[in-house]
């Protein structure tokens, strides 16, 4: 049977099946669950009708993904991006399932949204594509079947739109989806989640790192401007780093003396989000910062056209914080030359094949300074997670204070490390050489899908 031709999906199957050998040499019979796993449960394609503010009929592709629910209700975000169709969100709906996997909560993994662009278009246009999303959206969803979130293109205002319509359309207040506003239903720290489960994750990694043991001075690149970014730069500050650069799809804001061991300052990122927010570009932040006509005394210099990876001649830790395949096997090069000491994904699939290819060589070669990766379904997992506290919380009617549900966010991203470790120490160190470091990229994905393929199992899905 030949089926389309979908890159983004295959990259992440092939991302994940190529990590397994070592765990089906042990256990052959978990085939038939690789087999099952990687085809969606179900997938809704619809079509959304709404009228702009000149009165214009307008049309959009919106789609579901329901991956997989052995662990739980579907559970992933909803994309509105120009650039959405069922190649990305099926590769975002099976890291998805992986990904709810290791944060250890009862979540399915799940994918959606439509090829609709919010850029450009006001709150009222926002507010009708959002309701007539909804119309259809809302018969497949419901807080024990599949409870959506937001992701690029879908903030706090349309998770609230998106919630409103849905209580219209059902009349009822339940939480069927996460990323809400705290007045009604949300969490403390849903926001932040993403950000700072990352540097919770990374925090995990640093320890074991030969050459770093902490974030005082480390020297920072962060890819992305939006929420994510924002949130792992802040975090990065109030631990005493130094961060060398953020992005967005035009270019790279970069420190312009990078020995300045400052670097962006919480006033900057805080700048930063409110220019992103106007959905300004960062290019105008240099000439804003400049206390000459000619940009010389800015703080900043722009790179237009260009990602972070390849800018700087020393560095120690590389976070892709921006889209998928951000980071290629070229700059994975640049950075391992620069002397990175750990890369780890803010984004979904932030690094292609070839890129972790080069780390992972880096790992295998040891030495005194290797680079050590982290895939994003365990080192960004912290988002769905908090996500989670928030079904649970909707759940009882209560809501946490932000300590205690940023306490629970870092134990949550200390298992996911310690179980991607423990495994990639039992199956992706091949070398079994205690001074080479596990492969965490291995560790995620064999002890993902077996969390997955023990509960399908139990189902009766597969034997």
């Amino acid at each position: 049977m030949v089926l389309p031709t979908e890159p983004e999906f295959e990259q992440a199957v092939h991302e994940i099946t190529s990590t397994l050998a070592p765990f089906f040499a042990k256990h052959p019979e978990y085939k038939n669950a690789l087999e099952i796993i990687q085809i969606p449960e179900r997938v809704i394609q619809f079509r959304v009708i709404w009228d702009n503010d000149k009165g214009e009929v307008q049309v959009n592709r919106g789609y579901r993904v329901q991956f997989n629910s052995a662990l739980g209700p579907y559970k992933g975000g909803l994309r509105l991006h120009p650039t959405v169709n069922l190649s990305i969100l099926k590769f975002l709906g099976f890291e998805q399932t992986f990904k709810n996997a290791l944060t250890g909560l009862n979540m399915g993994g799940g994918k959606g949204g439509a090829d609709f662009d919010p850029k450009g278009k006001s709150d009222n246009e926002i507010r009708k594509f959002c309701y007539a999303f909804m119309a259809e959206l809302s018969r497949h969803i419901g807080q024990d079947t599949d409870v959506p979130a937001g992701d690029i293109g879908v903030g706090g205002r349309e998770v609230a739109y998106l919630f409103g319509a849905y209580k219209k359309i059902k009349n009822e207040f339940s939480g069927i989806l996460t990323g809400k506003g705290a007045t009604f239903g949300g969490s403390h720290i849903r926001p932040e989640a993403t950000g700072y489960g990352l540097i919770y994750y990374v925090s995990n990694m640093l320890p074991a790192t030969p050459s770093l043991k902490s974030f005082e001075k480390a020297r920072v690149l962060i890819s992305g401007s939006g929420n994510v970014a924002q949130y792992t730069a802040l975090k990065l500050i109030t631990l005493g780093a130094t961060v060398l650069s953020l992005s967005d799809s035009n270019g790279t804001l970069l420190l312009a003396n990078d020995k300045d061991e400052a670097g962006f300052s919480a006033d900057d990122v805080h700048a930063i989000a409110k220019l992103k927010l106007a959905r300004g570009s960062l290019a105008t932040f240099v000439s804003s910062t400049s206390h000459h006509n000619d940009n010389s005394g800015s703080k900043f210099v722009w790179h237009e056209g260009k990602r972070p990876w390849t800018l700087l001649a020393s560095v120690d830790i590389a976070l892709p914080c921006a889209t998928q395949n951000e980071l290629d096997g070229q700059d994975a090069k640049a950075l391992v030359a620069a002397g990175a000491k750990v890369v780890a994904e803010g984004s979904n699939m932030g690094c292609t094949l070839d890129a972790i290819e080069v780390f992972e060589h880096s790992r295998k070669e040891g030495g005194p300074s290797p680079t050590w990766y982290a895939p994003g379904k365990a080192s960004n997992c912290g988002g769905v997670a908090v996500s989670g506290l928030e079904m649970a919380q909707n759940s009882a009617r209560l809501q946490w204070s932000p300590a205690e549900v940023d306490a629970k966010l870092q134990l949550i991203m200390k298992n996911a490390y310690q179980a991607c470790y423990e495994t990639g120490l039992e199956y992706g160190n091949a070398e079994k050489n205690e001074r080479v470091l596990p492969s965490l990229v291995v560790g995620a994905n064999i002890s993902g899908f077996i969390k997955v393929a023990d509960a399908m199992r139990a189902q009766g899905e597969w034997w």
